[in-house]
Order: structure tokens, then sequence, then C-alpha cells
């Protein structure tokens, strides 16, 4: 059983962790979840509705996995080092840290991603990535794998990351049947992008 931490911060884009969760969630005989978050408070997403905390970041930093969403307040949340800090003890600790859309913004300003390569939502691509200055981002790819960090592009790419990350987990098998559990098209190549060349980045 491995355990993952999930942080939760107000304004995180809902399907940034839903999408992961609904894929994560049916391995409840593989993965322990957390939803850990500054205080036990419920947490609002960008679309109002709120989210029951199971931890605070006071409560340890000590996970197998970590999955960081995204959200326009995750830049925000970069200058709270109260949750960087933590942010840097789980991902020092964790065998594998996943990331969402601008959640990758978010990881790369601890410095935790200097000298990885990395992708982020392509939308916000040229004003976000200056926040990380010495990650080699990736302007074209659906998701970015690199030691132990994965990190993805804009919101619904965190599902096609999650699945390559159970894959890589699991195997290939299980996450394609979990895939299709829920008639979801898993785009399992990491270089599908037709978003970053509508963002005029290539």
């Amino acid at each position: 059983m491995k355990t993952l931490a999930v942080l939760v911060f107000p304004g995180f884009q809902t399907l940034d962790l839903f999408g992961p969760l609904e894929m994560l969630g049916d391995l409840s005989d593989k993965i322990d979840i957390t939803i850990v978050a500054e205080t036990l408070d419920p947490v609002p997403s960008v679309h109002g509705q709120s989210l029951l905390v199971d931890k605070t970041i006071l409560d340890g930093s000590e996970y197998d996995l970590c999955l960081i969403p995204g959200g326009d307040s995750a830049l925000e949340v970069a200058k709270n080092s109260a949750v960087t800090n933590w942010i840097v003890e789980t991902a020092s600790h964790a065998e594998l840290v996943m990331t969402v859309c601008t959640g990758s913004v978010l990881l790369a300003t601890t410095g935790m991603l200097d000298g990885r390569k990395a992708t982020t939502n392509k939308l916000d691509f040229r004003e976000t990535v200056p926040l990380g200055p010495n990650v080699q981002w990736v302007n074209q790819a659906r998701w970015v794998e690199d030691g132990k960090f994965f990190t993805s592009s804009g919101v619904s790419a965190g599902i096609d990351m999650t699945l390559a990350v159970i894959a890589h987990l699991f195997g290939t098998d299980i996450a394609t049947k979990l895939a299709q559990s829920v008639e979801y098209e898993w785009h399992s190549d990491p270089n599908w992008d037709p978003f970053s060349e509508l963002a005029g980045l290539v």
C-alpha cells in the first residue's frame, strides 16, 4: 500500500484535482489517499465547491507519492513559505511527485525542478515559466517525466499523466482498464500536444 498526499489550497482547479483522483481512487487496495492543506478548514475550489481536509501540513511530510494540482491561485501559494517548505520536504521524501497545470510552476518555485525537464499549462506558459528560471521547460508535451517528477500540461492533461503514473507503478493493463472503465480516451503519448500550437508555442 502506497501513501499519497494530495495538496489542496483555496482556488485549486477542479479537474486538476478530481481528474487524477477519479483514476487513483479506484486503486484503494494499492493507494491510500490523504487530502492535505494548510489548515483543517474546508478548501474551496476555483468554482466554489469546498473540499474536506484529512490532515494539515503540520501533520507530517512522509508520503510515498505526492500530487499538486494547479489553478491561478497556485502562484499566490508559491509565496506561502509554510506550504512551500512542506512541498520541499514531501517531494524530497516521496518516490514519485505529480503536478498538474500551474501546480508545476508552484513546484518549480521551490527549486525542486531545477535542472529538470517539466511542462505546464500552455495558455499561461509564457507568463508563468519565468517563475522557474532554472527549469528546462518543455513547450510541447502532454506531460513530462524526469526522474521521480511527472509534470503535466493544462487541466485535462493531468488525467493522461496520472494514467501514465499508474502504468509506471502498476502496469499498463491496469491503467488501460481504468481509462476504459470511465469511457476515457487515454492519450498515452506524452508528446501529443496540439494545444502548444494553438498557444503559439511551436
